[in-house]
């Protein structure tokens, strides 16, 4: 009996809350717009933000502001000033890549080196016995040793010491076709 008073005071409470939260915002919309239009300039990105605003003194204990007009307004000016302040991150990020992107297309000296390149090491993979280059070509695609290990029919705990011998043959090699002196 008692649990069911205090859970009809809660819900009466919170309809009164709610009920005074719905007045305030009507109330006070129109204002925060007005806050918020006089930094962001744009009625849409105000609304938005006023009802981020209002989401947050939704939140807020309303009892210890001691004034609401004050309050909201401070709030939709610190709402706007963090807006700009990330659409100025956003646009200072989407210049860095953009400028980022221009870098990374290669030029035509940079894509025959890297077909070279590519042609020299698969020169060099030839070279090298079938279990060294499986070993190489599935460690260097993300493979675990376990499976390394199965698909050359060795024990796990050898899979560290084939490899480093295939590393290392592989370097001679490579170092050799590039006419680099050991």
């Amino acid at each position: 009996m008692e649990v069911q008073a205090n859970l009809v005071m809660n819900h009466a409470r919170v309809e009164d809350h709610t009920d005074s939260f719905q007045e305030l915002f009507t109330t006070y919309y129109p204002f925060v717009v007005r806050q918020i239009m006089r930094i962001v300039k744009d009625q849409q990105t105000a609304e938005d933000i006023a009802q981020d605003v209002f989401l947050s003194f939704y939140h807020t204990d309303r009892t210890v502001i001691e004034h609401i007009p004050a309050w909201l307004s401070k709030s939709a000016l610190y709402a706007a000033y963090n807006f700009l302040r990330s659409e100025k991150r956003r646009y200072a990020r989407q210049e860095r890549s953009a400028s980022e992107q221009e870098h990374v297309s290669p030029s035509s000296e940079e894509m025959w080196l890297a077909k070279e390149s590519q042609s020299i090491v698969r020169d060099v993979l030839e070279e090298l016995d079938e279990r060294e280059r499986t070993l190489l070509v599935m460690k260097y695609s993300g493979f675990p040793y376990a499976e390394l290990a199965k698909a050359t029919g060795t024990q796990i705990s050898s899979v560290g010491t084939l490899l480093a011998r295939a590393k290392s043959k592989f370097r001679t090699i490579y170092g050799r076709m590039r006419g680099e002196e050991e």
